[in-house]
């Protein structure tokens, strides 16, 4: 079983280090510019074209990740980036959904508790207790129910708010209200105190975060963004903050990263920033799932997470 890795800006010994301790029979390289040997398996994390063009010896490619939005756009900017006869694998879950869903949690609590509004108070010096929001109508809006976004919403209502969530296809989850379809999108919306975003990035959900979506939820309402930047249209957030519609944001993710230092995000005390740290990659577990996958593979077994490339996920 030939390997080859690639990720940027990442200790890749200690990366080949795991991957040899879980598949000793395993011959393991790092990719490098001019690399054509053969290999069995690519693993990834926003692969240069090169590396992967015209490999047809590839059986699988796995992506280090759960969103496969960057390799799938190389695919779409130049055709035949992907080989013909590899699969697409994502992770799935390894650790994420946990995190996901305490940094979801986290946000939607410090909401609710306007622990947010109470920064700003201390940053002025003034002792003022505030009315916390009515937790029976303090509606959590979960856009994307797949692995991750199901836990985020069974995590949030757990601290018992009315939580929804929205998918592509109907999904039946208890004690979550269910959306599907771009026929019940409005609907799912509709009087939404605080949306989270998990949806995949694909060019059918690029740019939903947007003024229409914003007019739809609750006036005041709060934006969580734990997906991709290129789900939000910025400077319809900047104008819904202006206008009263959006009160605050909690924002992962942009569409440039690192966000520029004249980025007018980093201006607005409404928006909280964190540095797309929402739900990291854990290397021994993520090591130890793709070692199952390709081992089942080998044996001609077909394994989960494969990725749909017309959908996008």
């Amino acid at each position: 079983m030939k390997i080859l890795f690639y990720m940027p800006h990442s200790d890749a010994a200690a990366w080949l280090h795991d991957f040899a301790r879980a598949l000793p029979e395993a011959d393991l390289r790092e990719w490098q510019p001019g690399d054509t040997e053969p290999a069995d398996f690519a693993v990834v994390w926003r692969p240069p074209r090169e590396m992967l063009a015209g490999r047809e010896d590839l059986r699988a490619i796995f992506n280090l990740g759960a969103g496969v939005d960057a390799i799938l756009g190389l695919e779409h900017e130049q055709p035949g980036t992907l080989p013909r006869s590899a699969q697409l694998i994502r992770l799935e879950d390894t650790g994420m959904a946990l995190q996901m869903a305490e940094y979801v949690t986290h946000a939607v609590l410090r909401y609710l508790r306007r622990f947010d509004e109470y920064q700003t108070l201390q940053s002025e010096r003034r002792w003022e207790v505030l009315d916390p929001h009515p937790r029976e109508t303090f509606t959590v809006g979960v856009l994307g129910l797949g692995v991750l976004g199901t836990h985020v919403a069974q995590a949030v209502a757990a601290f018992g708010m009315p939580v929804r969530g929205y998918s592509r296809s109907a999904r039946q989850i208890d004690g979550i209200t269910t959306f599907a379809g771009e026929a019940q999108f409005d609907a799912f919306l509709d009087g939404v105190k605080v949306l989270a975003n998990l949806l995949p990035h694909t060019p059918d959900t690029g740019d939903v975060l947007n003024t229409r979506t914003f007019s739809k939820l609750a006036k005041g309402a709060y934006l969580i963004n734990v997906a991709r930047g290129g789900h939000l249209v910025e400077q319809d957030l900047l104008e819904a903050l202006a206008s009263g519609q959006i009160a605050a944001a909690t924002l992962d993710v942009f569409r440039e990263e690192p966000l520029p230092p004249d980025h007018p995000f980093w201006q607005e005390s409404r928006i909280t920033i964190t540095p797309h740290i929402s739900a990291l990659t854990l290397r021994e577990e993520s090591v130890a799932q793709v070692a199952r996958k390709m081992t089942a593979l080998m044996r001609g077994e077909t394994v989960s997470g494969v990725v749909d490339i017309e959908r996008g996920y």
